[in-house]
């Protein structure tokens, strides 16, 4: 396990060529990461990006979604599926701790700086068994606000291959924030639901579980 914080610039062989090509100007010119940044896709070769899928959900959604959510991640937990994210909203957090209990890669982005950062107690297994990996693109900031929460959500999404978005209610900045995703060109998947027709109407693919 990797106690200390390292750090990855623009120059070195193990930043994802792909930050830049979906953020471009935006690129965090550093990383902070601690764990295992073997699973950090480019930086070896044990998880592959096409395998890299980032869980999104606005914080209040129906309880319909929050039973398709949990489902989502027992089946990604008992595939081996790698998954990416924040882990911020409520039903995010619920997707990190069923996640937790598998033995795939997992990479958490706390929109804050990780120096000093406590190392939750559910955590340290996982962190132990190399098979996670925190990654921060903020130095100094020790707190969040809403403008860094959007700034790691984007660098979450660029860095994976696959979105997920449980839920984003009807003129959200989640529903924003899938526009942008769809725009890149980046495959968006959500529930089909009625409460996700904003989504679907954007263009999000339809989630089949067992795909």
């Amino acid at each position: 396990m990797t106690q200390t914080i390292q750090r990855i610039s623009q120059t070195d062989k193990s930043y994802p060529s792909h930050i830049q090509t979906y953020l471009k100007n935006d690129s965090p010119e550093t990383i902070w990461t601690r764990g295992n940044i073997e699973i950090l896709p480019n930086a070896g070769n044990t998880t592959e990006t096409a395998d890299l899928w980032a869980i999104f959900c606005s914080s209040k959604c129906p309880g319909e979604i929050i039973l398709n959510a949990h489902d989502l991640a027992h089946h990604f937990r008992n595939k081996g599926v790698s998954t990416v994210g924040g882990f911020h909203s409520p039903i995010e957090k619920e997707c990190l701790r069923v996640l937790l209990r598998g033995s795939q890669p997992i990479i958490i982005c706390p929109a804050r700086s990780i120096e000093n950062m406590r190392i939750k107690q559910e955590w340290k297994v996982p962190l132990s068994q190399d098979r996670f990996l925190i990654l921060s693109t903020f130095h100094k900031a020790s707190q969040q606000n809403a403008t860094m929460a959007g700034k790691r959500n984007h660098f979450v999404a660029a860095l994976a291959s696959k979105i997920l978005i449980a839920h984003a209610a009807e003129d959200s900045k989640t529903l924003e924030f899938a526009q942008t995703l769809l725009k890149w060109g980046k495959p968006v998947y959500t529930f089909d639901s009625s409460y996700n027709k904003p989504l679907l109407q954007l263009g999000a693919q339809r989630y089949q579980f067992g795909s």
